[in-house]
């Protein structure tokens, strides 16, 4: 499954925001939106970085910086070189929270018995849930408005392949677990992200109803291995399932 992860999603760039442009540096590929002040730009070395790594480090620092640009390198566990954190370190990219990345069936997933608690109801999202889940996310992440508004901009954009649902309360419509799924075009993966639910309203099954829920939506349309980048909190809830941790991802910023 990593090596199809590889192949199919690293190599041929398909973490890559629709919108974004998308161009390759020597062994170095990086997509980022047109507009420098928009958040979103990407580096990624998935065939590593040849013999001379600060070569190729230093000319993104310098390409993003002429562009006033904040940027994030993301990293994987089994990327090359070896000591790839501490030179992207040594250039001023500070790294974050190391994530796990989990691979596995998407039957796993769509295949579990999931009650959710009374009073609740899971949906669809739609356009119209833009302020209850960025308020959903900001209490849990702080900061993340614009990946919230980007995830809704996606929606709007390509319906066919992004999808998000959600679990409110059903007395008031508080969003207490907000997620999605993206499907990815050519490949066998749908990517699960952002599930993430209110503190006082965990291990009451609401994310494990989300990654089913999404799990069947992307069966049903033809995929047949879920990504995540999983936190802490949803990676034992994950590999309980029947997912696999096959690597970690960690992210290196670079702010302008």
């Amino acid at each position: 499954m990593l090596a199809a992860f590889h192949a199919q999603i690293r190599l041929n760039d398909k973490d890559a925001e629709a919108t974004n442009i998308v161009e390759r540096d020597g062994p170095v590929h990086r997509n980022y939106p047109e507009n420098p002040a928009k958040p979103g730009a990407m580096i990624e070395s998935p065939e590593g970085l040849g013999d001379d790594p600060d070569r190729w480090i230093s000319r993104q620092r310098d390409f993003f910086a002429g562009r006033g640009q904040a940027v994030e390198w993301k990293t994987y566990g089994y990327d090359e070189p070896a000591d790839l954190g501490a030179r992207l370190s040594a250039h001023g990219f500070v790294a974050d929270d190391v994530e796990a990345l989990i691979l596995g069936e998407l039957t796993a997933l769509a295949d579990q018995p999931v009650v959710i608690p009374e009073g609740v109801r899971l949906r669809a999202t739609t356009a119209e849930d833009l302020p209850g889940v960025m308020a959903l996310f900001e209490a849990v992440w702080p900061g993340t408005s614009w990946v919230t508004e980007s995830h809704f901009e996606e929606l709007a954009a390509v319906p066919e392949l992004m999808h998000g649902c959600l679990v409110e309360r059903e007395a008031d419509g508080l969003v207490l677990t907000a997620s999605w799924v993206r499907l990815t075009e050519g490949t066998d993966f749908a990517g699960l992200w952002g599930g993430s639910t209110r503190p006082e309203w965990r291990r009451r099954a609401l994310y494990r109803a989300s990654v089913a829920y999404r799990a069947r939506l992307a069966l049903d349309r033809g995929y047949r291995l879920a990504r995540v980048d999983a936190s802490p909190n949803s990676r034992p809830i994950l590999t309980r399932l029947g997912l696999h941790q096959v690597s970690t991802t960690t992210p290196y910023r670079l702010t302008t």
